[in-house]
This record gives C-alpha cells, sequence and structure tokens, in this order.
C-alpha cells in the first residue's frame, strides 16, 4: 500500500502541466454566415441524454486533448487511470487556451453534433474567415463572460449566429454579431437611430447579450435551456415546457418539442467546442488569437467623417469600419455615452493627430425636404449621384419621402454642420396578398419568366400565358379537364424533400 501511495504522489506531480499550441500547430483559418450552416433534415430524433454535470459552472477545466496517465497496478490492485490537469495558476499566452480552461456547458454526444463537426470540417475557409473576424472581438467577449463567471462557451456563440460578422443582418432584421432585432435590442439598452444602431456595435451588443443570457439562465435554471430561449425565445420555450409538464413528461432541453432550427442549436455550439477544444482531431489547424487586447475605446467628442477618422488612426477603412460598425453614415456624431475602437497600437496616433489637424473634421451635412422635391433633384444640387444618395440614407425599394424629410447629403467646407436627433428609418414587412386579389396577382417565374393568370368570372375556364427563355405556351383548360387533374394529384403527390437552411432566429 505504501508503494501504491508514492506511486500516486509522484503521478500528481507528473500531470500537472498547461499545454499550449507550437507554432507548428498554429495556421491561419477563415468564414461567412454560419447561419448558412445547415442541416438538411426534415425530422430529427431526440438527442441522447448527456450524462455530464447539470451544473452550468461545472465541467471539463482542462484541455479535452491531454491523454489520461494510467499508473501501473500495485499489489494486485487495478488502478483507473487519472485525467491530465491544466494548470491554471499560469497565464495561457493563446486566447483558445483561455477560453478551454473555462468550458463549463455540459457535454452533449449526439448524432447532430456529429453531423455539425462534420459540416465545418469540410469548409475550412469558412472557419478560417471566422477565426480572422473573431480575432478583432474576442479578447472583448472573453474578458465580460468571465467577469460574469458564465462558461467561455458563451464566448463562441457569434460563431454560430453571425460567424463575428457585425454587419451581418437577417431576412427577420436581426442584427450584428448577436443578432438583435429591433425590439429585443431595444429592451436591453441598444439605441437605434438614424446615426447609430446599437446592435452592431461590438461593446454595446456584448453587454447586452450577456445580460439577456444571464437573465435567461436565472429564469430557467440551465444553461442548455437559457441557449434554446435565446435562438427561440423564453415564452415559446416557457411553453413547450408547460406542455411537457402537463403530459407527465420530462421537462430538460432534450425532451422538449421545438422548431428544427433551434434543435440544431445546442450541437452546433457543442460542435465548435470540440473543434476549439481539440483541432487537430478533426485535422483542422487553428490560427493562434493572442490573449491581450485588440482595441481600445477612445470617446467622441466631434463630429468627424469617418474616412477622415480612419486617416487620423492610420489605419485602412474597412478596418476602422470593423471596429465601429454601430455608425450608421458616413459621418459620426459625437455622442458623450459613446466611444471609438482603435486598435490599442493606433489609439496614442489618432488622438495626436487629430489635436494637430487644423482643417474641418466634417464633409456632410442635413437638408430637409422641400414640397414637391424629388430625390434626383436633391441628388443633382448637391453633386452626387442618385444611387449614392439613396444608399447614404438608407432609402431603398419605392419608399417615398415625405416633405420635411431630412437628409444627409455632401456639406460645404465652410458650413457648421448640424446633426439633429433622428430615428431610424422604420423596418416594413411585406404582407400577404388578400384572398379577393390573390387570383390577380403577377407571379415571377423562374429565370425571369412570368406568369399570367387571368380567371373568368364564371370559373369554367382557366386561361395561362406563360413567357420563359422568349417562348409562349397558352393552356386552355375546362373546368371537367381541372377537377380531374386536381383529383389525379391528390391520389399521387407526395411530400417531397425539403432543403432546411437554419437562419439564426431573431433575438
Amino acid at each position: 500500500m505504501q508503494l501504491y501511495r508514492k506511486a500516486l504522489l509522484i503521478a500528481a506531480g507528473l500531470v500537472i502541466h498547461s499545454p499550449l499550441l507550437s507554432a507548428a500547430e498554429i495556421a491561419p483559418l477563415e468564414v461567412e454566415s454560419v447561419a448558412q450552416a445547415p442541416a438538411e433534415a426534415d425530422d430529427v430524433a431526440p438527442a441522447e441524454q448527456s450524462a455530464a454535470s447539470s451544473s452550468p459552472f461545472e465541467g471539463n477545466l482542462g484541455a479535452p486533448d491531454i491523454p489520461s496517465v494510467q499508473l501501473p497496478a500495485a499489489s494486485g490492485v487495478p488502478v483507473s487511470p487519472i485525467p491530465a490537469v491544466t494548470d491554471l495558476t499560469t497565464v495561457p499566452a493563446s486566447l483558445w487556451q483561455r477560453i478551454r480552461n473555462g468550458f463549463g456547458l455540459p457535454d452533449i454526444e449526439t448524432p447532430l453534433v456529429r453531423e455539425q463537426e462534420e459540416w465545418f470540417t469540410k469548409r475550412p475557409d469558412y472557419l478560417k474567415r471566422t477565426v480572422e473576424r473573431s480575432n478583432r472581438y474576442l479578447y472583448h467577449i472573453v474578458e465580460e463572460v468571465e467577469k460574469r463567471g458564465m462558461p467561455t462557451e458563451i464566448a463562441l456563440l457569434p460563431i454560430i449566429e453571425s460567424a463575428y460578422n457585425p454587419v451581418a443582418y437577417s431576412r427577420a432584421h436581426a442584427s450584428g454579431i448577436w443578432q438583435f432585432i429591433p425590439e429585443t435590442g431595444k429592451r436591453y439598452g441598444l439605441q437605434q437611430n438614424f446615426w447609430y444602431d446599437g446592435r452592431r456595435d461590438v461593446m454595446a451588443a456584448t453587454t447586452a447579450a450577456l445580460d439577456y443570457l444571464e437573465k435567461l439562465y436565472e429564469q430557467f435554471g440551465s444553461w442548455d435551456l437559457a441557449l434554446a430561449s435565446y435562438n427561440w425565445g423564453e415564452n415559446a420555450v416557457a411553453r413547450a415546457i408547460a406542455r411537457n409538464l402537463a403530459n407527465g413528461l420530462p421537462a430538460d432541453y432534450l425532451s422538449l418539442s421545438m422548431p428544427l432550427e433551434t434543435r440544431y442549436y445546442i450541437p452546433k455550439l457543442q460542435a465548435v467546442k470540440n473543434l476549439i477544444a481539440n483541432p487537430a482531431q478533426y485535422g483542422i489547424e487553428l490560427a493562434d488569437v493572442p490573449n491581450r487586447p485588440y482595441f481600445v475605446a477612445v470617446a467622441t467628442t466631434r463630429n468627424i467623417d469617418v474616412k477622415l477618422a480612419a486617416k487620423l488612426a492610420d489605419m485602412p477603412l474597412g478596418e476602422f469600419v470593423s471596429l465601429n460598425p454601430g455608425h450608421n453614415r458616413p459621418v459620426i456624431r459625437a455622442d458623450s455615452t459613446r466611444s471609438l475602437l482603435l486598435p490599442a497600437d493606433k489609439a496614442d496616433a489618432f488622438v495626436s493627430n487629430l489635436e494637430s489637424h487644423g482643417q474641418p473634421l466634417v464633409s456632410w451635412q442635413t437638408y430637409k425636404l422641400k414640397s414637391g422635391e424629388s430625390i434626383d433633384r436633391v441628388a443633382a444640387r448637391h453633386r452626387i449621384s442618385v444611387a449614392q444618395l439613396k444608399q447614404i440614407n438608407s432609402i431603398t425599394g419605392k419608399r417615398r419621402l415625405a416633405a420635411g424629410s431630412t437628409l444627409l447629403v455632401p456639406g460645404g467646407t465652410s458650413a457648421t454642420p448640424h446633426f439633429p436627433d433622428l430615428p431610424s428609418s422604420p423596418v416594413t414587412v411585406a404582407k400577404a396578398p388578400s384572398k379577393k386579389t390573390a387570383h390577380k396577382a403577377t407571379r415571377k417565374g423562374g429565370k425571369g419568366g412570368a406568369v399570367k393568370v387571368a380567371q373568368t368570372r364564371n370559373g369554367k375556364a382557366v386561361k395561362a400565358v406563360q413567357t420563359g427563355k422568349g417562348k409562349a405556351i397558352k393552356a386552355v383548360q375546362t373546368r371537367k379537364a381541372t377537377k380531374k387533374a386536381a383529383a389525379t394529384t391528390r391520389k399521387t403527390a407526395t411530400s417531397s424533400p425539403k432543403k432546411i437552411v437554419l437562419a439564426q432566429k431573431p433575438r
């Protein structure tokens, strides 16, 4: 027994280490929008219940790629493997290792996880772009997550929300790396107006997202239900739980009936976690992200053109915009409650250049549309193209502006610009046609063709004229033939497979 105890003590000293990625294991990676990452399945079986700890703050604190140590048997007694331990007393040089050290969500093992792992590993360029984008924001997010004692997997959530694209915008009008819709964004303090959209402000949106996730965790008591609510909505999850309880069924995440997108949401995060925990196992070269701040905040005390601000910071315009995507216009309206984000090594130069800049900081001004005045006339007067004027003012489609509407236009160098408080443009959603007019609608056909349907009043004949690729087709069917065709269709119709694209649910 003494020999056995001695072996344990020696082994305990040997297994304490802090493995970091070597230079040979680090290589660049990339991304698009994981909202496109997807699952092509119409029906998903419930996943297996994870055997991991249910506590959101418990879990594997070590790196999953560290092998366990097998001690020799002593006195004929078999010895169980002792897992390797990560040294948490030193600060890791790699932000990825810091994230691994803070993993705390229970692992799940389901076919959906394997499917998502395969999706990512088949798209190395996508991962490369994602990692390159995350390099700007990840340190700040990890800092904020750790301050709240949250599992560091939460810092990886923007990978499946937006691929860390700060200007990502969904068809549901969700915006930013955390994908807030306007209403939820306002509920969590994200200002949205003509000049600025807090949903795209990396610092503001991160604070709002973590506030929201904390609230969801307090409401449901588990991170899997909190994450499902972040994707699906807390009211929908609460109703699903109530239904299960009313039917005497378990009310945990894996037991709930939910949309396919939400069913894939946590397996997708688990897949990302697995890839980052052990990239070599999946044949991935994970570009290093240094464990140090990428940007610093500088107060905005004066209105300034976006292009000029980038020039004074001695950085490319695209890089400046990627750090300050919350500003909607080519001029930044000063606000004491907000800051400009600049690379840590550019802030001093920006402040110095700004102080010594003796020229006007703004080349834009606001203009009120007069009664009967058109956009074309305004563009011509200010020597700007109509397309540019519409783009700068977010005028899309056929939206008409009323007299008195405010536009941003090029300004004179001598004018003192005035930038009043202006609301953001209203979000409009297309309405479905009414039943009375539906049959009169013109429907767009594939490849530019059009189908125009004209129905006679007595319903005896239907005449369809279809134009496609320059050819015309006429068809006249009697009511009898139509009924016969419909009956045949009902008998032979089968449900064809549907391709499901997992666009992320709005917050």
